[in-house]
This record gives C-alpha cells, structure tokens and sequence, in this order.
C-alpha cells in the first residue's frame, strides 16, 4: 500500500535554530570513551542542507564548525573544513535525495558522514606529526549517524507536515 505523499508546510526558521541547539548540546554530552557515538551537528546539518538549501548551507555549516572545534579543542578549523565540505555536498545532491524514502536516503548520506570523518582524521594526521591512527572503530560514527538518518526525518518533518485529512475549517 502507497503512504501519502505529504506536501509540506514552510520550515520555520525559529525550528532550524533549535534543532541545531539541540544537537549542538547533544554533541555536548559527556559520552566519555563510547564507540560510535553519533555526530549530532553534522546529521542535522546534512538534513537541513538537503530540505532547505537555501536557508542553511555553507556559512551555516563553517559556523558550526567552529563552534564544534572550540567545543573539542582540537585544531581551530578541523570541523569548520568537514562540516563545510559536508554541506557543500549535500546541497549538491540534495534534489536527487529527496526523491527516495528515508531508508533509501540513508544510503545515499552515509558516504557524505564517512567522508567527513576521513577528512577529519586527514587533518589530524597531516597537522599533528605525533598523532596516529585512531583504529577502523572510528569510522562507525558513520555507520550510527547513518542508522539515525531516518529517525531524523521523521522528527525533523513532522512540524511541517500537513493532515491527510481534509478540514473544511482549516485554513490551509
């Protein structure tokens, strides 16, 4: 059986925001020596590049960035490049994303998190002579944020979503 297809509202700017604070102190958890847990900003930064290229691209994403290096106090710019990058991609296939289901979509956004991290651990290699090779348990960061792809947007698409049901006393 088909779902609907939904037509959606427009995205309130105020949500974009909050959603972003929202990972932001996510991201802020102490989640201490785990394996694999996700980055938060860099999931919400791709849905937003992908559903409102417009309002959120490539200043957004280098803001965040810097804001996620001082937040690790790593390598002023170590974010800012992976998220810029991220964005930058994600805003070029964004009209070819939207055309698949969310679990579709997960395939064609685990390239972009596996990419980041690459670039990542490129910069922290290239940068600190000392620094070595975190191990193949680092890449599953990519593997988590991809499983919570369509989680997200089904959260994140829920305000703007319109009833199937029609209400004659609805404005819209």
């Amino acid at each position: 059986m088909n779902s609907p297809h939904y037509i959606l509202l427009p995205v309130n700017p105020l949500f974009i925001t909050l959603s972003f604070m929202l990972a932001f102190f996510l991201n802020f958890l102490p989640w201490g020596n785990w394996i694999a847990v996700p980055d938060f900003v860099a999931l919400v930064l791709v849905f937003w590049s992908i559903h409102q290229p417009r309002k959120v691209g490539i200043g957004v994403a280098f803001a965040m960035g810097l804001l996620m290096d001082v937040h690790d106090a790593i390598h002023l710019g170590e974010n800012a490049l992976a998220y810029t990058l991220l964005s930058y991609f994600a805003i070029t296939i964004h009209r070819r994303v939207l055309w698949f289901h969310p679990v579709t979509q997960s395939l064609h956004v685990f390239p972009l998190f596996l990419f980041v991290q690459c670039v990542q651990i490129a910069v922290r290699l290239l940068v600190a002579p000392d620094a070595h090779f975190p191990g193949w348990t680092y890449f599953s960061v990519s593997f988590v944020t991809t499983l919570l792809w369509p989680f997200v947007t089904l959260l994140l698409l829920a305000p703007q979503r319109r009833a199937v049901d029609k209400d004659d006393t609805r404005p819209i």
